[in-house]
């Protein structure tokens, strides 16, 4: 459980700094790390299906925002030596922290040799009343239902709001924004 609150912790430390920060930029990226610590904590209390939804929603939504700003100049400020550094540093924390949650992930599985239909026999049973043949379809449709309809609301939104913003047509110019004002 005192995953859970670190990370909500770090949720509220990227919120804090997403408002506070001054570069459009890292305001995004710190949205953005605010969104897959979601993930993660979607994953942690064993609703995989939401987290992925997450995760999607949040890619797109970061393509979005990153779009929306308008970057268009070079953000490597880091020159020289000290780069080298630096980019040793974050791969050997990126490496070990992937590690560590390797780690106790798969301390989490169950023991080889251990039955793991503990939870899916409960829905294989009623499933002979249902006549379906495929048995993911008619787990997805008879139990699952109105969560999957959820999920793919959530994704056509999600794709429905990307080509919105990113299109090019219908797009006004500064300069016609200034003369309709």
């Amino acid at each position: 459980m005192i995953e859970l609150y670190l990370l909500l912790a770090f949720m509220i430390i990227g919120a804090i700094v997403a408002v506070e920060i001054r570069s459009l930029l890292s305001s995004v990226v710190a949205v953005g790390v605010v969104g897959f610590i979601l993930c993660v904590v979607f994953f942690i209390l064993r609703a995989p299906d939401v987290a992925i939804t997450q995760l999607i929603v949040e890619v797109i939504a970061l393509v979005i925002l990153i779009r929306a700003t308008g970057v268009k100049k070079d953000v490597s400020a880091i020159v020289g030596g000290r780069r080298e550094y630096f980019v040793i540093g974050v791969t050997v924390l990126f490496v070990v922290g992937f590690g560590v949650f390797s780690y106790w992930a798969l301390s989490a599985l169950p023991e080889f040799g251990s039955p793991l239909m503990s939870v899916s026999k409960d829905y294989l049973a009623p499933l002979a009343k249902s006549g379906a043949v495929n048995r993911v379809a008619s787990v997805l449709l008879d139990f699952r239902a109105y969560d999957t309809l959820g999920e793919a609301t959530v994704l056509f939104t999600a794709v429905v709001g990307a080509i919105a913003i990113l299109r090019r047509k219908g797009r006004k110019t500064a300069e016609e924004e200034d003369k309709e004002e």
